[in-house]
């Protein structure tokens, strides 16, 4: 018989075996390190909840890879004096005010710890692919805040964006799912315009992303400015004139960073049915730790290519 505090005298207690770190098991995630940066997420576009809810659930997502990840987000467009929406140079401003507010507290507390050192944050653009325009305002809010912040790269191109990108696709049921499954899709596409902004630049960039979804689809895919006059309606008249008749436009981007009428007029103008952008993709969270990781010199584990589409 055991008692309220163990098992009875004599008897063997059974202790708990370690966890195995089987071919299949998830290895843990690490835990953020006490006084480690912030995670600030640069979010372009007009603000609005419909963009503040897909930040949340991509810093939702990288906080689940890292616990105790202090993540915040700063609006390009937001305002000084919003809580809401607050601009870039706001938060990372605050950021550092609250940092050297707990050092201060600790020697207050009789605690004996180390002045702050290196960034008060890492901004991490949530972006696909380049913006030249965006880059340069996210630098300046950086410069404007007077505080020592690391500046992270965009986060494509990445084998897990294009993957996303087929997931969208087959989600508006204009790609196959999965090319090893022996069934069709009526509104399959033979052709894909991918979508980006930021110019001649972006649309390079972006092409890396479409070679890799060309091998999922084993369609032709080019990539298109949204923002250069004609450039859509080029690219849709280049693929239809190899062969392509049933275009489809896949969006390289996140979302909040054009306005949803712009996409649609440039499914118009290709003739063709669009999916929708990559939004809180969870590979997007993934991405965006990673970047922030990068950014402070820590390898973490690499984000791996998701299994197919099903």
């Amino acid at each position: 018989m055991s008692s309220p505090t163990g098992p009875a005298s004599g008897l063997p207690v059974r202790m708990p075996r370690p966890r195995q770190s089987g071919r299949h098991r998830r290895p843990e995630p690490a835990v953020a390190p006490e006084g480690a940066p912030a995670l600030v997420l640069a979010l372009p576009g007009t603000p609005s909840s419909a963009s503040r809810s897909l930040a949340e659930e991509v810093i939702s997502i990288a906080r689940s890879e890292l616990p105790g990840l202090d993540a915040r987000i700063g609006y390009l467009d937001g305002a000084a004096d919003d809580a809401e929406f607050p601009t870039l140079d706001t938060v990372l401003a605050r950021t550092a005010t609250e940092r050297t507010a707990r050092y201060e507290q600790a020697r207050a507390a009789g605690r004996e710890v180390a002045p702050p050192e290196g960034p008060v944050a890492v901004v991490v653009p949530l972006l696909a692919g380049p913006d030249a325009a965006i880059m340069r305002r996210i630098r300046q809010a950086v410069v404007d805040s007077t505080t020592h912040a690391e500046l992270a790269d965009v986060l494509g191109p990445h084998p897990l964006l294009a993957e996303g990108l087929h997931v969208r696709l087959s989600e508006a049921g204009l790609a196959r799912a999965d090319r090893a499954r022996l069934f069709t899709v009526a509104t399959a596409a033979d052709g894909i315009i991918l979508a980006t902004v930021g110019g001649d630049d972006a649309v390079q960039a972006a092409g890396i992303t479409g070679m890799l979804l060309a091998a999922r689809l084993a369609v032709p895919v080019m990539a298109a400015a949204l923002d250069v006059d004609g450039s859509v309606t080029a690219i849709a008249e280049q693929l239809r004139g190899s062969g392509s008749a049933q275009l489809a436009l896949a969006p390289y981007l996140i979302g909040p960073e054009v306005a949803g009428s712009l996409l649609d007029d440039a499914a118009k103008e290709a003739g063709c049915a669009a999916s929708e952008a990559l939004g809180a993709y969870p590979a997007v969270g993934k991405l965006v730790l990673a970047k922030y990781s990068s950014a402070l010199g820590i390898t973490p584990q690499q984000p791996s290519q998701g299994a197919p589409v099903s």
